[in-house]
């Protein structure tokens, strides 16, 4: 018999795979109430697909060949690149409350209020007046605040955040992720933050898990991790990182 569950999200032994070929090795993950656990790795690790089989999410394909997946929340994703996962015809205003409308149950005039709440929340100036614009009439940063309002219109328990200051400066990456702990502070939120940059992970997450060529390498409380790295990978990840900022409880 297996152990119970201990977190609000539980993975274990996921295994991805494409074809014939094994690209998530069996991975085992656990993310606590309230916690924010960062995964980090090179590109094509399997981080992303790891994330993306919770949410059953993944592309066309690209199958979870093995593991359970235990979860006692409502999920909600933040994308990587805004421009592509927003709809370009539609107002971004209409975009979150149509998720208020379908997945909440609001009535118009409910949810086009309740969506210019959320925009306030992520710290798109003016609401009301953005409510109408289209993604291309926004900046990058404020297209990624739209996304996770969209993200938070689902009212979720657990937020993944794949990659979400990528394609941003690094001015508003760090407006970006101060705008991600903030709401993870206020709401409660669970969170897991996927990067390729441990300095991103370190300024967000209070444990981090390392993954290499599909398979977890090392996972640890964040300040150890990056402190006294166990594995060789995760050492060239912290010899990587010239100023490696410190976590934040802001």
């Amino acid at each position: 018999m297996s152990a119970p569950a201990t977190g609000l999200l539980d993975v274990r032994g996921l295994r991805i795979s494409a074809g014939e070929r094994e690209i998530v090795t069996g991975i085992d993950l656990h993310v606590d109430p309230g916690e924010c656990l960062g995964l980090v790795g090179e590109s094509g690790s399997g981080k992303s697909l790891a994330v993306r089989a919770v949410m059953d999410i993944l592309p066309r394909g690209v199958r979870r060949s093995g593991g359970e997946v235990t979860a006692g929340g409502r999920f909600a994703m933040v994308f990587q690149n805004p421009t592509t996962s927003l709809d370009p015809l539609m107002s971004v205003g209409n975009q979150i409350a149509e998720v208020r409308r379908f997945v909440r149950g609001r009535s118009r005039a409910e949810a086009k209020a309740e969506a210019i709440e959320l925009l306030t929340q992520v710290g798109i100036p003016d609401p009301a007046t953005r409510y109408r614009s289209r993604p291309d009439q926004l900046s990058g940063g404020q297209r990624q605040r739209v996304g996770i309002a969209i993200a938070l219109a689902t009212d979720p328990d657990i937020l993944l955040c794949d990659e979400p200051t990528t394609a941003l400066d690094v001015t508003v990456q760090a407006q970006v992720l101060g705008l991600l702990t903030a709401l993870r502070r206020d709401r409660g939120l669970t969170m897991v933050m996927i990067s390729h940059d441990l300095a991103v992970v370190a300024q967000v997450a209070d444990r981090v898990a390392v993954m290499r060529a599909g398979a977890v390498v090392e996972t640890g409380p964040t300040a150890s991790v990056v402190g006294d790295p166990q594995h060789e990978y995760t050492a060239s990840l912290v010899g990587a990182v010239l100023d490696l900022p410190e976590a934040e409880d802001s």
